[in-house]
């Protein structure tokens, strides 16, 4: 990985590590839908101005418009969902929740991209992934007389994260990072303050906690401009499957974060989940490595069909 492509990657992580206890205090005393859109719509002020400065447009053409389409779906339903659910489990179990996000990514990107990302090491990862998954919401159970729902809703989120992402890789527009993120913000925005006005009647808090406000300030500025950017940029660069493998770290991070300054609960059956969906995702990680030369030997033997070399020697299979 090159030094530009693993700072983009380790900001993302480091940024996702401390979205999930943003969220959670942006929605106090205010409503979520209030918090997100705030949030949604101070970021993509940032990226305009962003794009004014660097005297860049927005392409329109048909794979530019499906590319914001495809964004939106995570910025506003995924989000949305998200925000809704925080309030009824603690920051650290979105992170960890959300650390699911590869094996669903793996599945869509077998289907719809043709990439190598199933296996019997792979299948044995989402089994042990899905039992961690249960003991969380046995965990839940405990915590909060809402938690499973909101348990529910981020598993929900993650889908559609990561369905997001894999249509993302599969209309391949080519665009930068910027432009995608902005353009997606451009169609989400608007559903945003549709939601606010319908769902909170458009009324304004009559106070902001200053922690709240920094909260809100903070997702709009860096989780959402410079994030969501990062993110792009890294998606463009690196294969759907190896981009959600970032979710590896975050979640203990979040957790331990969550805990430290928020004195969220850490129980033994939200360490063993946890442990096992990170064990799993482990397990998925090095079966990737173990099937990258493969992956890379086929690549090769593709790009030499397209060209039209039809002497050229095939590449061996190393395994």
């Amino acid at each position: 990985m090159k030094p530009q492509l693993a700072l983009a990657y380790f900001g993302v992580v480091l940024i996702w590590t401390t979205t999930p206890l943003a969220i959670k205090w942006s929605s106090i005393g205010v409503s979520y839908v209030f918090g997100a859109t705030g949030r949604m719509s101070i970021g993509l002020a940032c990226l305009l101005v962003l794009l004014l400065l660097r005297r860049k447009g927005l392409p329109c053409h048909r794979l530019a418009l499906r590319t914001y389409l495809a964004v939106s779906m995570q910025i506003y339903a995924s989000m949305l969902i998200t925000y809704w659910s925080a309030r009824f489990v603690p920051s650290g179990w979105i992170s960890v929740i959300f650390g699911l996000g590869p094996f669903m990514t793996a599945f869509m990107a077998a289907a719809y991209l043709k990439e190598r990302s199933l296996g019997w090491r792979k299948l044995a990862a989402y089994s042990l992934g899905a039992f961690g998954l249960a003991v969380m919401f046995s965990s839940a159970r405990e915590l909060h007389p809402m938690a499973i729902q909101g348990t529910l809703g981020i598993l929900l989120a993650t889908f559609i994260h990561a369905a997001s992402a894999v249509w993302v890789k599969q209309i391949d527009a080519k665009l930068p990072s910027v432009q995608q993120i902005t353009g997606g913000l451009l169609i989400s925005v608007p559903l945003y303050w549709l939601t606010w006005l319908i769902l909170d009647d458009g009324a304004l808090p009559t106070q902001i906690q200053p922690q709240t406000l920094y909260a809100i300030v903070y997702l709009g500025v860096v989780a959402t401009t410079l994030g969501f950017a990062l993110y792009y940029y890294v998606l463009g660069q690196l294969p759907a499957t190896d981009v959600a493998m970032m979710n590896l770290m975050t979640p203990v991070l979040s957790l331990l974060l969550g805990y430290l300054a928020n004195r969220e609960p850490i129980t033994m059956k939200t360490v063993v989940g946890t442990s096992l969906i990170m064990a799993a995702l482990a397990l998925h990680q090095r079966a990737d490595r173990a099937s990258l030369p493969v992956r890379i030997a086929k690549s090769k033997n593709r790009r030499a069909k397209k060209t039209g070399a039809a002497n050229a020697a095939p590449v061996s299979n190393p395994t």
